[in-house]
């Protein structure tokens, strides 16, 4: 693909008297909102009446800005043409569900409205919150262009889209796996609307952010390929926090210098896009609006960044918090090592912060400690067989380390399975009754339907998962990816529907056993002797936050506490002498104690290294680094047989 042959300014200006939209994606930690912030205010300086819109659950427009914005529209001080909303995700779910209830109160008996509510906790209604607040702002006359810091999702999206013969299901009073479909009558026209929207390039920008590494690229083309496929083109990528030539005085620095740049060739010969930009590291986080018109400057106007890169920061260095005093290598280790009972370990996180690595490290050290170990990854990614340098297939096979197996949960393969589970289900269960073959085709029909449904997929893989813990032999199951809280709270729904999205009590009903079995693998995963919850994250604001929230959706929602905290890609002191660097390690342990004091857990550490391990050599050699990992070559005399 060709890049560049627009210019980024011309991609995201208004062309028309009509409102536009740039929605900016990527994950947590990549810049995201600093280019959103950026974008917002270049627009407003180039006399576009502009307004900037967030639904990301950790907003830090009133960081950057300087000032409060919270969940109503606020002008921004010194920027003409400028407004801003954080819209708190948990109020407008809590709006949604009142919204869709109250209608109902004086229809329902007390029995069916406590079904509705029940329904109406399906984590799928959140996403549509949120999205219904994308809609709100999607009729903006008053504005010439709103940026959407973090856009609507391909899954969202796809949730919009079911079904897709909305009056049909409208007509026979159905559920939908986002409410009652009598609610949904009102939002049909707009639903509908806001997709045709995104799908229009000429009022619509779609751009993704991301950090100049393998896989944070990784993450935005299989983001950017499922947008495509719903008709969403990508037209704008900015890569963020390319490490300054200017600092990179070590060989260390150095080396990691010359792989961003790879990976920035890759990006602008590969990805088909019409504009790219770049923007350099800084030594502290971005905030102001001078820091914030140096962005704009570079992104949109092509100006070379002017902030000294090597000049100090307010971050004070010597009030830095002492990373030593927050290790804590026996706990971490104790979490990691069974008793009487296998031990469950999940590494979880948000994409781009390694916990592949972290994961298929701590069961490389565990099985070198004497431990029956077997790792899995639902990453969509597969990068555990390039960890490894193995292959690793969809059922557990031996890598070249003793006690080790791995396991690659396929995720087309794992969707068929389930497909075939249900499809099957549903023959069983109107195969003997009077005058079923109608309703059997319907039923049928409708079920196919559901099947596509990205909710689908998590239950296939949701499904998969649940059958290792039915694996016998192993002292420690080690999962790369763990379900989330929104994913587990599939589970938890109501069994008793009749409707069209009836996901929860298909998937209850496909075996006598399967409801019973769902509790136990849940019951397993909250008992903390038996299960141990991870969160991979790195020390700087957005992460950190993401990784927080997560923890406590899962502990409110589905009662799993977080046994430690992954901080990754920790400075190292040996290399990087100079004041960027002083500030960076400075700001990562300003972020470390945070982490600390929010999650109040033990800490494992990892160090950035040059180059990410690949092998068991490499592996190994890594697990002596990591807090907690190296004492555990230490426990093979209480190993459990």
């Amino acid at each position: 693909m060709t890049s560049n042959q627009t210019t980024a300014s011309e991609i995201v200006e208004p062309h028309s008297d009509d409102t536009e939209f740039v929605f900016f994606s990527g994950k947590g930690g990549v810049g995201k909102s600093t280019v959103s912030c950026a974008t917002a205010t270049w627009l407003a300086d180039n006399d576009y009446e502009t307004l900037l819109v967030t639904t990301d659950p950790a907003p830090n427009l009133s960081d950057i800005f300087g000032q409060e914005i919270g969940h109503e529209v606020t002008e921004i001080r010194d920027i003409d043409n400028l407004s801003a909303i954080e819209i708190d995700p948990d109020t407008a779910a809590e709006e949604y569900r009142q919204e869709t209830i109250e209608p109902m109160r004086q229809l329902l008996d007390d029995d069916q409205l406590k079904t509705v509510e029940e329904q109406l906790n399906s984590p799928c209604v959140e996403e549509i919150a949120a999205f219904d607040n994308f809609v709100d702002f999607m009729d903006s006359p008053a504005y010439d262009v709103v940026v959407f810091d973090t856009a609507p999702t391909g899954h969202t999206i796809r949730l919009m889209e079911l079904p897709s013969d909305w009056n049909a299901e409208l007509d026979k009073g159905g559920s939908t796996c986002i409410g009652p479909a009598s609610s949904m009558e009102d939002k049909k026209a707009q639903y509908e609307q806001a997709i045709d929207t995104l799908q229009d390039d000429d009022r619509t920008t779609f751009a993704f952010v991301g950090k100049p590494e393998e896989s944070s690229i990784n993450e935005i083309e299989r983001s950017a390929s499922d947008l495509g496929e719903l008709g969403i083109e990508s037209q704008f990528l900015v890569i963020n926090g390319y490490l300054p030539e200017s600092v990179c005085e070590d060989p260390f620095f150095q080396g990691k210098r010359n792989d961003e740049q790879a990976a920035i060739e890759r990006v602008q010969t590969e990805f088909d896009v019409d504009a790219m930009a770049t923007y350099p590291l800084q030594p502290g986080e971005i905030a102001g609006l001078d820091l914030l018109s140096d962005v704009g400057s570079v992104i949109y106007d092509g100006d070379e960044s002017t902030v000294d890169v090597g000049a100090a920061t307010d971050v004070d260095i010597e009030q830095s918090v002492d990373v030593d005093a927050l290790a804590d290598p026996e706990s971490v280790a104790e979490q990691l090592t069974p008793t009487d009972d296998t031990r469950y370990l999940f590494f979880t996180g948000k994409g781009g912060v390694g916990k592949s690595t972290v994961a298929a490290t701590s069961a490389t050290k565990l099985a070198e400690a004497g431990y029956e170990t077997l790792v899995v990854t639902t990453d969509p990614a597969a990068h555990l067989e390039d960890i490894f340098g193995e292959t690793v297939g969809h059922d557990p096979t031996s890598v070249s380390q003793a006690n080790l197996d791995a396991a690659r949960i396929d995720q087309e393969k794992a969707l068929e399975e389930y497909r075939e589970q249900v499809l099957d289900h549903v023959h069983e269960m109107y195969a003997d009754k009077e005058g079923s073959e109608l309703d059997a085709k319907a039923a049928i029909a409708n079920v196919e339907e559901e099947l596509e449904s990205p909710c689908a997929e998590e239950m296939a893989a949701l499904e998969k998962f649940v059958s290792y813990f039915e694996k016998d032999g192993y002292d420690i199951v080690v999962f790369d990816t763990a379900p989330t809280g929104h994913t587990l709270r599939l589970l938890e729904l109501p069994s008793d529907w009749k409707g069209f999205m009836d996901l929860g009590s298909l998937t209850k009903g496909a075996a006598p056993t399967k409801s019973d079995q769902y509790d136990e693998v849940i019951e397993t995963m909250q008992d903390p002797a038996q299960s141990s919850f991870a969160f991979v994250t790195y020390p700087e604001f957005t992460p950190m936050m993401e990784a927080y929230r997560a923890a406590a959706d899962l502990q409110e929602q589905v009662g799993i506490e977080t046994a430690f905290v992954v901080a990754n890609y920790l400075l190292p002191e040996k290399y990087g002498d100079n004041a960027f660097f002083a500030n960076r390690r400075a700001q990562q342990k300003k972020y470390l104690g945070e982490t600390k004091d929010r999650f109040e857990t033990p800490m494992m550490l990892a160090p950035l290294r040059q180059d990410e391990p690949v092998g068991l050599d490499e592996l190994r050699a890594f697990g002596d680094e990591i807090t907690g990992l190296a004492e555990l070559t230490n426990k093979q005399e209480v190993r459990v047989s």
